[in-house]
């Protein structure tokens, strides 16, 4: 089963349907003879009461591709919320026809007249497919990609011609037609006056250059890498010899050597690395010492009284 539908597409809609999910959209491909009967199936069955639109979209090379969004307010026969469907049909260029839908939602008459004079899609038994949005004396179908578009054809859009050159003129270079926008020189007011637009010249395979010409390009491997890594980069190529140092003339006083500077010392092994000393700072004047008090004396001790005698 595919999104809401309880069962198969093929089970609901008949032989020939598909359907698939995406973004809480429902879509369901059916047969151009099954149409009426898809939209009464999912009315019915799915509860898809209310009619949205119906419009079509011009596929080259496939056909007329007309859908109809319905929707199922409250979630149909199920419950839950809001479910949407939507049915497309495919009918080709030869005969684009289809049965009404007025039948099944009556809000879909005036979307098949827009859609009747849009893209000439025909619905049999509709109640009026009068020109709906176009005047009267318009002709063909303004939103099929085969429709002309005189007005693109008459003047040059902007960008069709390049900065100074005269409107009178053809352009420079022939360009892409956009859809609608046939070639200028097969319709309108221009039809067999251009030149046919110049064929380009095949490109003939490079063959070796001649004496005095810059020599054709040479693919490199990976393994060979890029012309930067060969041997005729300049910083591959080896280093120019110096020229031996002359020696001065006859009578020249010669230079006084230059002091040889002591070698230093090397360290045993094993022992840290020298360190620079750290600039000593002077040290800071000591405050004079004060002379220590003199201590106190202790008293001369007393001598006892001698027995019998006077006190002294």
């Amino acid at each position: 089963m595919t999104g809401w539908l309880p069962r198969e597409a093929a089970d609901i809609f008949g032989a020939g349907a598909t359907a698939e999910e995406a973004y809480d959209l429902l879509t369901v491909d059916v047969p151009p003879e099954s149409w009426e009967a898809a939209l009464t199936t999912a009315r019915d069955e799915l509860g898809c009461t209310f009619f949205d639109w119906l419009s079509a979209v011009d596929e080259p090379g496939t056909g007329f591709r007309v859908c109809a969004h319905v929707v199922a307010l409250g979630g149909g026969s199920e419950g839950g919320g809001v479910r949407r469907l939507l049915l497309r049909t495919t009918v080709g260029y030869d005969d684009p026809a289809l049965p009404t839908a007025t039948g099944v939602h009556p809000g879909a008459a005036w979307h098949e007249r827009e859609t009747h004079e849009m893209f000439g899609v025909a619905f049999t038994g509709h109640p009026g497919l009068a020109p709906l949005l176009l005047p009267e004396e318009f002709e063909g179908h303004p939103l099929r990609k085969d429709f002309v578009l005189a007005a693109r054809v008459a003047k040059a859009w902007p960008g069709a011609k390049e900065p100074g050159e005269s409107h009178d003129g053809g352009p420079k270079r022939r360009q892409m037609q956009p859809p609608g926008v046939p070639d200028p020189n097969e319709w309108g007011p221009l039809k067999g006056q251009l030149p046919p637009a110049p064929a380009r010249p095949a490109r003939a395979a490079r063959g070796a250059a001649a004496p005095g010409e810059r020599p054709a390009r040479r693919a490199r491997s990976v393994t060979e890498g890029s012309a930067s890594q060969g041997q005729d980069a300049p910083w591959q190529r080896p280093a120019p010899e110096k020229p031996a140092p002359q020696e001065p003339p006859a009578g020249t006083p010669a230079a006084p050597p230059a002091p040889e500077a002591p070698a230093p010392k090397d360290p045993s092994p094993g022992a840290p690395a020298p360190k620079d000393p750290a600039p000593q700072e002077p040290p800071a004047p000591e405050p004079p010492a004060a002379e220590p008090a003199p201590a106190p004396e202790a008293p001369a001790p007393k001598e006892p009284p001698a027995e019998g005698g006077d006190p002294a």
